[in-house]
């Protein structure tokens, strides 16, 4: 499965961030490019245990039912799925300046390694290994990109 301690998935990644231009429409969603890669930014905050969010009440109930759906298949993420109230991003950013701070993100999370992972629960999903991590941060980042053709 991939995930963001593959090099190659990471150059992928990068490579396809680096295609994005601000007058590319979302293939779903209510998002432009740049908001949506703010989006992924704040997400990849996360898994490098810069923000700490809160554990949301129906992802204690729901978590053990998806997680192994989302989490324990190479299928990618369905579309216009829930996103949880701390990443959504309303006002414009600026394209350029996002896909600068997410490349770095996710170059921090991948030369950290998974001792560096968080170790703080995941909002909806709750604990999770630094592999699971690399892995929801994958499948979020191709969700995003895939939604704008990339």
């Amino acid at each position: 499965m991939r995930n963001l301690y593959e090099p190659s998935t990471v150059a992928d990644l990068k490579q396809r961030i680096a295609q994005l231009t601000p007058d590319r429409p979302p293939q779903w969603g209510k998002m432009n490019a740049a908001q949506a890669v703010a989006h992924c930014a704040t997400a990849m905050e996360w898994a490098v245990g810069d923000r700490k969010p809160k554990r949301a009440v129906v992802g204690r109930i729901l978590a053990p039912l998806v997680r192994p759906k989302v989490l324990g298949t190479d299928d990618p993420m369905r579309r216009n799925g829930p996103t949880a109230k701390e990443l959504i991003v309303a006002d414009q950013r600026d394209l350029s300046n996002e896909c600068q701070r997410l490349a770095g993100l996710i170059d921090r999370f991948a030369t950290s390694g998974p001792a560096n992972c968080t170790t703080h629960p995941h909002t909806f999903f709750g604990p999770m290994t630094p592999e699971q991590w690399a892995i929801l941060c994958y499948k979020h980042l191709d969700h995003h990109l895939r939604q704008f053709g990339v």
